[in-house]
């Protein structure tokens, strides 16, 4: 092959990688595999990328080079050939709850648009089309005032803009009008009128000052035409009586309520803008209240057991004296549970009595006193304490017992009355964002406007069915334009941002995808396999870190790194196509692909220990009423296509119940009728892929509780005792021992502003977080420094003599993290390892034999050999009488379970039901489940 075609690395030493050298085709589906921790992200994006990303800074001009120049180069001798390099990786989209599916995409941009230009405005109250007013028109309705009334004829010339307007005030008093209105306060022309150039402003030119009689009528009607020419088809007329404003408009007239509205603009549809966002809830969809499930989670508890979680005789004595009052004069007793209470006693004890006053007793040091007062509620009670507390404290703990919920104006819509009265084939822009991707497309495909209208929105229509149509290639067509960004998972993010690139239609491009197919079924992955191979036909190169067989066997090129993880990794193995990988003695992954290694299909299933947690009536989302049985003592595996509702089941359904009932969990359980069989299990443990810390601070050793027996070991050293150190002079989160350049944390943050933030490595440790004096103290020759930077296997090695260090790294090594760092930056651990890290610290606990583990995805970037340690894992679990339950679609993973729950058939308002249910054999014969189908191959094979 010419060396034109290939990207061509030399000597890459990134992390673990050893030296390597490799050849990458360019134009071609590239599959870079491994072990976890072999080294694949390291050449892929910390190699690759970096430096694509670093030649692009030095393309940048000098200004903007200077805040970027502590970029470092990557440790590789040279990369020759490399293109321009877009990284899509698996990070979650932003977790700001104003971005959505359709915002990220720019699909609602597109609709903003269309609804402005060919949408059909609608009254907000009667719901009739609006008509257009005409000069007279305006002017009649006027006339038809209360004779006697005053009013100002004003133009609106500047609404919601900075700036002073000097030139225009002066242009204004030069066209002889004398008055302006700014902000809501009269000034005369003639003065100096001086305004805040940083802040916006609303200005009004009055046209006339008039008194409504018969005799106007010519005088009121030059007016209005003078306003609506100066306000360029707007006018208000301020009442003086009673200080109101009332709009007038050429565009948009009800004449069912005589009000006027403005012609639509693209801003009207934006809900983060206050020209278009529910003024309720400033455009978010949802306020935080408090939430009466919070303070009363247990409703078989009586008040006098403690039910509402607020109230107690010993922290809220005067409210309880209440309560007790509240209980004679209404006949119940403290002593009923609450469910037993009545509707309106358990409304009363919430939300108060009014102005209704209640007599009740208080006893002070000096006896009883009888009082007589208002009771607000407990709701109430907290509402107004929130808002006047000035105590960060209260206030923190009032927050505990709020809650989101929809707002009461726009229910959810997050858009003001007006803008959802514009309508494209009688729906709104609200129902539109509602629909599922698939439907939406389908909405767009059918419609068909007037000749007029056609014209206007041809381009328009054009991208939004060509983004829709990205969007379902790459299995996306079960979210709903409106979903939270924040509440997508990290794959489905990345498929997002890849139709956004195959969107784009850029060629001569490196594309680096971390795993694309995490999240989607078997069903799906040929058509993600299509969507890589057309971005490479556009003339690119898709570089793909990748587990997927599937996948591997479609590229055009294999890169397999190892032969192990961590320092046992970041070699070469082989390099080819899928066939030669295969042929390959030293490839373990080869040995995959080929069949020669495989995950056997255990011989039997487990029974469980005859007991079942029994959910009923699940219906949130798109779960149509499902009951389902989960047997106990079992490995339990749920699957479906992409967004059939697996999550909703089990993420949102049934751990947010049990989350509610074991620990009293803020999260609302989606609706469901009830659930049994909970007196069987005594904790349940969600193992999911969110962070194990948010900031480099973070790290596996300090959760784990790892670093605080090596702290513990440090402090009893001769040399520390000497010195009096204990063991919070080994801690980094405290001043002391610690670096104070840093702050311990090793790195400082450089605010980049127009770029993410930056960390870079701290000049004055160099990294290590400690100051000089803390590092003097070592064990067997190695500071605490040292020993945070040793890899799991390494420190296990290193400290075999100490069980309460060993016990925890042993289990860190099961689950096959050998490789990473003990200091390791939380920042810097993918959601598979994050997953593990938080796995492993579960089984370094004394295990009860009646917990119920929730695992979603457990395989994300998993290799065959690290899904077979990870099995044996789970297997572990399971053998000492807990409960495993994954969301999964990794067949190595479905084939071994004890019994399979799968939900479809589709994905969206098509799925939400039990397709099928049983051992993976029964399942396997059910000829209605896609998953059932795959699996049949998989036995049989």
């Amino acid at each position: 092959m010419a060396k034109k075609n290939q990207i061509v690395v030399k000597g890459a030493r990134e992390h673990n990688l050893k030296n390597i050298d490799v050849s990458i085709p360019r134009d071609k589906l590239v599959v870079i595999t491994g072990l976890s921790g072999s080294g694949k992200s390291s050449l892929a994006f910390d190699t690759l990328y970096a430096e694509g990303q670093r030649r692009y800074v030095e393309s940048l001009s000098a200004y903007a080079r200077q805040f970027l120049g502590l970029m470092e180069k990557p440790d590789v001798d040279y990369i020759d050939g490399l293109s321009p390099a877009v990284s899509i990786e698996q990070k979650s989209t932003s977790r700001n709850p104003r971005s959505t599916v359709g915002t990220v995409t720019e699909i609602y941009d597109y609709l903003r648009l269309l609804f402005a230009r060919v949408g059909a405005l609608h009254s907000p109250v009667t719901g009739k089309p609006l008509q257009k007013q005409t000069v007279q028109q305006i002017a009649d309705a006027i006339l038809g005032w209360q004779e006697g009334t005053r009013i100002q004829v004003l133009a609106p010339v500047v609404r919601g803009r900075k700036g002073e307007y000097l030139e225009m005030f002066r242009q204004l008093r030069k066209e002889g009008y004398l008055r302006v209105r700014v902000d809501g306060t009269l000034y005369m022309l003639e003065d100096t009128i001086e305004l805040d150039k940083k802040r916006k402003h609303d200005i009004e030119v009055v046209i006339d000052r008039l008194v409504i009689d018969e005799t106007i009528g010519k005088r009121l009607t030059e007016s209005v035409e003078l306003a609506l020419k100066l306000g360029e088809g707007i006018l208000y007329i301020h009442r003086l009586d009673d200080d109101s404003i009332e709009l007038f408009s050429e565009h948009y007239f009800d004449p069912a309520t005589g009000k006027s509205y403005e012609e639509p603009a693209p801003r009207l549809f934006s809900f983060n803008s206050p020209w278009g966002a529910c003024p309720h809830c400033d455009g978010l969809g949802f306020l935080t209240e408090i939430d009466p499930d919070l303070i009363v989670p247990d409703k078989k508890l009586s008040i006098s057991e403690g039910a509402i979680k607020v109230l107690t005789p010993r922290s809220e004595g005067w409210n309880y004296e209440m309560v007790e009052a509240i209980a004679r004069q209404k006949g119940f007793k403290m002593t009923t549970p609450w469910y037993k209470l009545s509707s309106e006693v358990q409304h009363i004890l919430l939300y108060g009595m009014g102005d209704e006053k209640i007599t009740f007793r208080y006893k002070r040091r000096t006896g009883y006193v009888e009082w007589s007062s208002t009771y607000e509620g407990v709701v109430n009670n907290l509402r107004r304490r929130y808002r006047q507390t000035g105590s960060m404290n209260i206030r923190r703990w009032i927050e505990g017992f709020m809650n989101n919920i929809p707002c009461e104006a726009c229910h959810g819509a997050r858009l003001r009355p007006e803008a959802l009265a514009v309508k494209i084939d009688d729906k709104n822009i609200d129902e539109i964002t509602r629909y599922s991707i698939g439907r939406a497309a389908a909405f767009f495909k059918e419609l068909r406007l007037s000749a007029q209208k056609e014209k206007i929105a041809h381009q328009i229509l054009k991208e939004v069915r060509l983004r829709f149509q990205f969007l379902m290639d790459v299995g996306l067509e079960y979210l709903s334009l409106n979903r939270a960004a924040g509440t997508l998972s990290g794959g489905e993010a990345q498929r997002i941002r890849l139709a956004t690139q195959i969107g784009s239609q850029l060629m001569g491009v490196l594309y680096i995808l971390d795993e694309p197919s995490i999240g989607l079924h078997q069903r799906d992955n040929a058509r993600l396999i299509r969507t890589l191979l057309h971005l490479r036909d556009l003339g690119n190169t898709v570089l793909v870190v990748e587990h997927d067989k599937e996948t591997m066997e479609a590229a055009d090129y294999i890169i397999d790194l190892g032969p192990r993880a961590g320092r046992q990794g970041g070699e070469i193995v082989a390099t080819g196509s899928a066939a030669k990988i295969k042929k390959s003695a030293k490839s373990l992954t080869g040995k995959y692909l080929s069949g020669a290694l495989q995950i056997p299909v255990p011989s039997k299933r487990r029974k469980g220990n005859g007991l079942f947690l029994h959910l009923k009536g699940a219906r949130g989302n798109n779960l149509k009423n499902v009951s389902v049985r989960f047997p106990l003592g079992t490995f339990i595996g749920v699957t479906g296509v992409s967004g059939s509702g697996k999550s909703s089941l089990i993420n949102e359904t049934l751990y947010a119940a049990l989350s509610r009932h074991f620990y009293g969990g803020k999260k609302n359980p989606l609706p469901y009728k009830s659930l049994q069989g909970l007196e069987h299990i005594d904790k349940v443990i969600d193992l999911d892929q969110s962070p194990i810390g948010r900031t480099p601070r973070s790290n596996p050793a300090t959760y784990t509780g790892l670093f605080g027996p090596i702290r513990d070991l440090f402090s009893q050293l001769p040399e520390s005792k000497i010195r009096g150190y204990k063991p919070g002079r080994f801690s980094f989160n405290v001043k002391g021992g610690r670096c104070e350049a840093c702050e311990g944390d090793g790195v400082k943050k450089i605010e980049m502003h127009f770029l993410p933030d930056v960390y870079v490595q701290c000049e004055v440790c160099k990294g290590r977080r400690y100051n000089r004096e803390t590092l003097e103290i070592k064990y067997k020759g190695k500071s605490i420094a040292d020993v945070l930077e040793m890899t799991v296997s390494q420190a296990l090695e290193f400290m075999r003599n100490i069980p309460s260090v060993k016990r925890r790294l042993q289990t860190l090594a099961d689950v096959g993290l050998g490789y990473i760092h003990l200091g390791q930056a939380a920042t810097t651990l993918s959601g598979g390892e994050a997953q593990r890290v938080k796995l492993a610290t579960e089984l370094s606990k004394v295990q009860t034999g009646r917990t119920f583990y929730i695992l979603d995805e457990p395989t994300t970037g998993l290799h065959f050999e690290d899904i077979r340690l990870l099995l044996d894992v789970l297997t572990s679990l399971v053998e000492r009488g807990n409960t495993v339950l994954v969301i999964e679609h990794n067949l190595d993973v479905i084939k071994t379970a004890d019994w399979i729950i799968d939900i479809g058939p589709e994905g969206g308002d098509r799925g939400g039901a039990i397709v099928a249910k049983g051992t993976p054999e029964q399942v396997a014969r059910v000829e209605e489940s896609y998953t059932g189908q795959f699996l049949k191959r998989e036995l049989e094979g």
